[in-house]
Protein backbone atom coordinates (compact mmCIF):
# COMPACT_ATOMS: atom_id res chain seq x y z
CA UNK A 1 0.00 0.00 0.00
CA UNK A 2 1.27 3.64 -0.54
CA UNK A 3 0.31 6.50 0.94
CA UNK A 4 1.77 10.54 0.17
CA UNK A 5 1.42 12.84 3.19
CA UNK A 6 1.57 16.51 2.57
CA UNK A 7 3.15 19.04 4.88
CA UNK A 8 1.16 22.27 4.84
CA UNK A 9 1.87 25.66 6.10
CA UNK A 10 4.86 24.06 8.42
CA UNK A 11 8.88 24.09 6.61
CA UNK A 12 9.72 20.66 6.94
CA UNK A 13 12.87 21.23 7.67
CA UNK A 14 11.10 22.03 11.56
CA UNK A 15 9.86 18.66 11.37
CA UNK A 16 12.54 16.44 9.44
CA UNK A 17 15.16 18.64 11.47
CA UNK A 18 19.01 19.11 9.73
CA UNK A 19 19.75 16.31 7.71
CA UNK A 20 16.66 14.77 8.13
CA UNK A 21 17.94 13.50 11.30
CA UNK A 22 14.55 13.94 13.55
CA UNK A 23 12.71 12.00 10.01
CA UNK A 24 15.37 8.92 10.38
CA UNK A 25 15.30 9.06 14.42
CA UNK A 26 11.12 8.93 13.51
CA UNK A 27 10.94 6.14 10.97
CA UNK A 28 13.55 3.76 12.94
CA UNK A 29 10.60 2.86 14.62
CA UNK A 30 8.85 1.58 11.71
CA UNK A 31 11.53 -1.17 10.13
CA UNK A 32 9.10 -2.75 7.71
CA UNK A 33 8.11 1.08 6.35
CA UNK A 34 9.42 2.51 3.09
CA UNK A 35 9.53 6.47 3.84
CA UNK A 36 10.85 8.67 0.73
CA UNK A 37 11.33 12.24 1.67
CA UNK A 38 10.08 14.97 -1.53
CA UNK A 39 9.72 18.62 -0.33
CA UNK A 40 6.77 19.09 1.40
CA UNK A 41 5.93 15.59 0.48
CA UNK A 42 6.45 12.26 2.40
CA UNK A 43 5.66 9.07 0.44
CA UNK A 44 5.38 5.64 2.29
CA UNK A 45 5.01 2.22 1.39
CA UNK A 46 4.15 -0.41 3.54
CA UNK A 47 1.81 -2.93 5.28
CA UNK A 48 -1.60 -1.08 5.75
CA UNK A 49 -1.53 -1.16 9.53
CA UNK A 50 2.30 0.65 9.94
CA UNK A 51 0.96 3.25 7.62
CA UNK A 52 -2.00 3.95 9.98
CA UNK A 53 -0.06 4.08 12.84
CA UNK A 54 3.10 6.37 11.01
CA UNK A 55 0.09 8.62 10.44
CA UNK A 56 -1.18 9.18 13.41
CA UNK A 57 2.29 9.12 15.51
CA UNK A 58 3.32 11.90 13.01
CA UNK A 59 0.71 13.79 13.10
CA UNK A 60 1.46 13.89 17.39
CA UNK A 61 4.91 15.13 16.21
CA UNK A 62 3.61 18.12 14.34
CA UNK A 63 1.43 19.19 17.11
CA UNK A 64 4.81 18.96 19.46
CA UNK A 65 6.47 21.24 17.07
CA UNK A 66 3.62 23.91 17.08
CA UNK A 67 4.16 23.97 20.98
CA UNK A 68 7.84 23.90 20.77
CA UNK A 69 10.82 26.11 19.44
CA UNK A 70 12.41 22.94 18.34
CA UNK A 71 12.31 19.50 17.96
CA UNK A 72 15.11 16.71 19.55
CA UNK A 73 15.11 12.70 18.94
CA UNK A 74 13.82 12.75 22.84
CA UNK A 75 10.61 14.46 21.61
CA UNK A 76 10.40 11.81 19.25
CA UNK A 77 11.27 9.33 21.59
CA UNK A 78 8.48 10.52 23.93
CA UNK A 79 5.71 10.23 21.53
CA UNK A 80 6.72 6.47 21.35
CA UNK A 81 6.96 5.64 24.76
CA UNK A 82 5.43 8.40 26.68
CA UNK A 83 8.56 8.54 29.46
CA UNK A 84 10.37 11.62 28.28
CA UNK A 85 11.43 14.71 30.02
CA UNK A 86 9.05 16.64 27.10
CA UNK A 87 5.59 14.21 27.87
CA UNK A 88 2.94 16.86 29.80
CA UNK A 89 3.14 15.68 33.28
CA UNK A 90 0.04 14.02 34.83
CA UNK A 91 -1.38 16.43 37.86
CA UNK A 92 1.11 14.41 40.35
CA UNK A 93 4.11 14.38 38.16
CA UNK A 94 6.87 16.11 39.12
CA UNK A 95 7.15 19.52 37.36
CA UNK A 96 11.15 20.45 37.64
CA UNK A 97 13.93 19.51 40.12
CA UNK A 98 15.15 22.10 42.19
CA UNK A 99 18.65 23.08 42.82
CA UNK A 100 19.23 20.72 45.68
CA UNK A 101 17.71 18.22 43.78
CA UNK A 102 14.28 17.51 45.59
CA UNK A 103 11.53 16.95 43.27
CA UNK A 104 9.06 20.19 42.78
CA UNK A 105 5.73 18.25 42.30
CA UNK A 106 2.06 19.60 43.32
CA UNK A 107 0.96 19.67 47.20
CA UNK A 108 -2.94 19.75 46.79
CA UNK A 109 -5.43 19.48 44.41
CA UNK A 110 -6.06 22.65 43.29
CA UNK A 111 -2.50 22.54 42.67
CA UNK A 112 -2.77 19.83 40.63
CA UNK A 113 -6.15 21.64 38.90
CA UNK A 114 -3.36 24.98 38.16
CA UNK A 115 -1.05 22.46 35.92
CA UNK A 116 -3.58 20.69 33.93
CA UNK A 117 -5.28 24.47 33.57
CA UNK A 118 -1.69 25.37 32.04
CA UNK A 119 -1.76 22.85 29.72
CA UNK A 120 -5.37 22.84 28.23
CA UNK A 121 -5.51 27.07 27.91
CA UNK A 122 -3.13 30.01 26.85
CA UNK A 123 -4.12 32.07 30.06
CA UNK A 124 -4.66 30.92 33.64
CA UNK A 125 -5.91 33.44 36.89
CA UNK A 126 -4.74 31.12 40.00
CA UNK A 127 -6.00 33.60 42.49
CA UNK A 128 -6.13 33.14 46.55
CA UNK A 129 -4.54 33.76 49.87
CA UNK A 130 -1.15 33.89 50.51
CA UNK A 131 1.30 31.09 51.14
CA UNK A 132 -0.66 28.67 48.31
CA UNK A 133 1.64 28.25 45.88
CA UNK A 134 0.57 30.12 43.55
CA UNK A 135 3.73 31.69 41.86
CA UNK A 136 5.84 29.17 43.24
CA UNK A 137 4.04 26.54 40.55
CA UNK A 138 3.64 29.15 38.13
CA UNK A 139 7.35 29.63 37.73
CA UNK A 140 7.54 26.02 38.02
CA UNK A 141 6.05 25.18 35.10
CA UNK A 142 7.85 27.93 33.27
CA UNK A 143 11.06 26.99 33.92
CA UNK A 144 10.25 23.61 32.93
CA UNK A 145 8.78 24.76 29.17
CA UNK A 146 11.76 26.52 29.10
CA UNK A 147 14.16 23.90 29.56
CA UNK A 148 12.27 21.93 27.49
CA UNK A 149 12.32 24.26 24.48
CA UNK A 150 8.68 25.47 24.32
CA UNK A 151 9.32 28.80 24.90
CA UNK A 152 11.94 30.98 24.03
CA UNK A 153 12.03 32.93 27.40
CA UNK A 154 9.79 33.72 30.74
CA UNK A 155 9.39 37.00 31.55
CA UNK A 156 8.08 37.78 35.04
CA UNK A 157 6.83 40.84 35.90
CA UNK A 158 4.86 42.67 39.39
CA UNK A 159 3.13 46.31 39.59
CA UNK A 160 5.91 48.08 41.95
CA UNK A 161 3.17 49.41 44.42
CA UNK A 162 4.05 51.17 47.67
CA UNK A 163 3.26 48.92 50.68
CA UNK A 164 4.06 50.98 53.39
CA UNK A 165 6.94 52.03 52.21
CA UNK A 166 7.89 54.68 49.97
CA UNK A 167 9.83 54.51 46.37
CA UNK A 168 11.35 57.79 46.52
CA UNK A 169 13.03 57.26 50.09
CA UNK A 170 14.18 54.05 49.15
CA UNK A 171 18.36 54.62 48.49
CA UNK A 172 19.70 53.85 45.24
CA UNK A 173 19.06 53.86 41.83
CA UNK A 174 15.58 53.25 40.05
CA UNK A 175 16.45 48.96 39.61
CA UNK A 176 17.83 49.26 43.74
CA UNK A 177 14.26 50.94 44.36
CA UNK A 178 12.47 48.24 42.34
CA UNK A 179 14.48 44.61 43.37
CA UNK A 180 12.50 44.73 46.83
CA UNK A 181 9.51 44.43 45.05
CA UNK A 182 10.37 41.72 42.59
CA UNK A 183 12.56 39.46 45.29
CA UNK A 184 10.09 37.10 45.62
CA UNK A 185 10.41 36.16 41.86
CA UNK A 186 14.73 35.82 42.64
CA UNK A 187 13.64 33.35 45.20
CA UNK A 188 11.42 31.29 43.35
CA UNK A 189 13.87 31.08 40.15
CA UNK A 190 16.85 30.57 42.55
CA UNK A 191 15.12 27.14 44.02
CA UNK A 192 14.77 26.02 40.46
CA UNK A 193 17.88 27.04 38.36
CA UNK A 194 21.53 27.17 39.61
CA UNK A 195 22.56 30.57 40.24
CA UNK A 196 25.62 30.82 37.14
CA UNK A 197 22.86 29.68 34.87
CA UNK A 198 20.22 32.18 36.35
CA UNK A 199 22.65 34.80 35.86
CA UNK A 200 23.31 33.82 32.59
CA UNK A 201 19.64 33.63 31.14
CA UNK A 202 19.13 36.92 32.85
CA UNK A 203 21.78 38.48 31.01
CA UNK A 204 21.11 37.40 27.67
CA UNK A 205 17.31 38.00 28.35
CA UNK A 206 15.94 34.38 28.20
CA UNK A 207 14.79 35.46 31.92
CA UNK A 208 13.64 38.83 32.25
CA UNK A 209 12.06 40.36 35.42
CA UNK A 210 10.54 44.10 35.17
CA UNK A 211 7.81 46.15 36.78
CA UNK A 212 4.45 45.76 34.62
CA UNK A 213 4.67 49.25 33.52
CA UNK A 214 7.68 48.18 31.15
CA UNK A 215 5.29 46.12 29.47
CA UNK A 216 3.68 49.00 28.05
CA UNK A 217 4.05 48.45 23.63
CA UNK A 218 5.74 45.12 23.65
CA UNK A 219 4.45 41.76 21.96
CA UNK A 220 5.30 38.71 24.13
CA UNK A 221 5.59 35.49 21.89
CA UNK A 222 7.19 32.22 22.51
CA UNK A 223 6.84 33.22 26.54
CA UNK A 224 5.63 31.91 29.61
CA UNK A 225 4.90 35.47 30.95
CA UNK A 226 3.44 35.88 34.76
CA UNK A 227 2.05 38.70 36.05
CA UNK A 228 2.11 38.32 40.24
CA UNK A 229 0.52 40.78 42.55
CA UNK A 230 -2.56 41.24 39.91
CA UNK A 231 -4.51 42.45 42.83
CA UNK A 232 -2.54 45.87 42.45
CA UNK A 233 -3.24 46.63 39.50
CA UNK A 234 -6.69 48.39 38.00
CA UNK A 235 -8.56 47.26 35.24
CA UNK A 236 -6.72 49.28 32.45
CA UNK A 237 -3.14 48.26 33.60
CA UNK A 238 -4.51 44.32 33.66
CA UNK A 239 -6.08 45.04 29.89
CA UNK A 240 -2.65 46.50 28.39
CA UNK A 241 -0.81 43.26 30.03
CA UNK A 242 -3.29 40.75 28.73
CA UNK A 243 -2.94 42.66 25.29
CA UNK A 244 1.11 41.65 24.69
CA UNK A 245 0.38 38.23 24.16
CA UNK A 246 1.71 37.16 20.93
CA UNK A 247 2.02 33.70 19.05
CA UNK A 248 2.69 30.76 21.02
CA UNK A 249 2.74 32.80 24.20
CA UNK A 250 1.17 31.05 28.01
CA UNK A 251 -0.23 33.94 30.20
CA UNK A 252 -0.53 33.20 34.10
CA UNK A 253 -1.88 36.41 36.08
CA UNK A 254 -2.01 35.31 39.65
CA UNK A 255 -2.98 37.62 42.67
CA UNK A 256 -5.10 37.66 46.02
CA UNK A 257 -7.89 39.97 46.34
CA UNK A 258 -7.57 40.36 50.16
CA UNK A 259 -4.37 41.96 50.06
CA UNK A 260 -4.47 44.85 47.68
CA UNK A 261 -2.24 47.85 48.44
CA UNK A 262 -3.89 50.59 46.21
CA UNK A 263 -4.66 53.47 48.08
CA UNK A 264 -8.49 52.51 47.24
CA UNK A 265 -9.15 48.49 47.36
CA UNK A 266 -11.88 49.27 44.47
CA UNK A 267 -9.53 50.44 42.04
CA UNK A 268 -8.41 46.54 41.90
CA UNK A 269 -9.00 45.02 38.63
CA UNK A 270 -8.06 41.72 39.09
CA UNK A 271 -11.74 40.05 39.64
CA UNK A 272 -13.19 42.77 37.50
CA UNK A 273 -10.49 41.35 34.83
CA UNK A 274 -11.36 37.86 35.65
CA UNK A 275 -15.64 38.09 35.55
CA UNK A 276 -14.82 40.04 32.06
CA UNK A 277 -13.48 37.21 30.26
CA UNK A 278 -15.15 34.68 32.24
CA UNK A 279 -16.19 31.91 29.68
CA UNK A 280 -14.19 32.36 26.86
CA UNK A 281 -12.37 29.29 25.33
CA UNK A 282 -8.81 29.27 26.37
CA UNK A 283 -8.91 30.90 29.88
CA UNK A 284 -9.17 29.69 33.03
CA UNK A 285 -9.17 30.43 36.07
CA UNK A 286 -8.16 28.51 39.54
CA UNK A 287 -9.48 29.68 42.79
CA UNK A 288 -7.21 28.80 46.34
CA UNK A 289 -8.30 29.04 49.40
CA UNK A 290 -7.19 28.64 52.91
CA UNK A 291 -7.34 25.16 52.58
CA UNK A 292 -4.72 24.82 50.12
CA UNK A 293 -1.79 26.83 52.29
CA UNK A 294 1.41 24.84 52.02
CA UNK A 295 3.81 27.32 54.13
CA UNK A 296 4.35 27.09 58.06
CA UNK A 297 0.61 25.83 59.78
CA UNK A 298 0.21 29.19 61.50
CA UNK A 299 -0.09 30.93 58.07
CA UNK A 300 -3.64 28.94 57.45
CA UNK A 301 -4.36 30.80 61.29
CA UNK A 302 -3.22 33.78 60.94
CA UNK A 303 -4.66 34.30 56.81
CA UNK A 304 -8.46 33.16 58.50
CA UNK A 305 -8.00 35.41 61.65
CA UNK A 306 -7.35 38.70 59.16
CA UNK A 307 -10.46 37.34 56.91
CA UNK A 308 -12.61 37.46 59.83
CA UNK A 309 -11.39 40.75 60.84
CA UNK A 310 -12.37 41.65 57.10
CA UNK A 311 -15.62 40.34 56.97
CA UNK A 312 -16.50 41.93 60.51
CA UNK A 313 -15.32 45.28 59.44
CA UNK A 314 -17.21 44.95 56.29
CA UNK A 315 -20.53 43.78 58.13
CA UNK A 316 -20.28 47.11 60.26
CA UNK A 317 -20.38 49.33 57.32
Amino acid sequence: MKKTITLEAIDPIEIYGAGNKILTEFCSYFPHLKVVARGNELILEGRESDIAEFNIRFAQLIDRRHRKMNLTAYDVEDIFTGSGETSRPTADAIIVHGTDGKPIRARNKTQQDLIKAYFENDLIFAVGPAGTGKTYMAIALAVRALKNREIKRIILTRPAVEAGERLGFLPGDLKDKLDPYLQPLYDALSDMIPSKRLQEFMADGTIQIAPLAYMRGRTLDKACVILDEAQNTNLGQLKMFLTRMGSSAKFIVTGDATQIDLPRREDSGLLAGIALLEGIKGIATIRFSTHDIVRHPLVTKIVRAFEKTRTDDDSQE
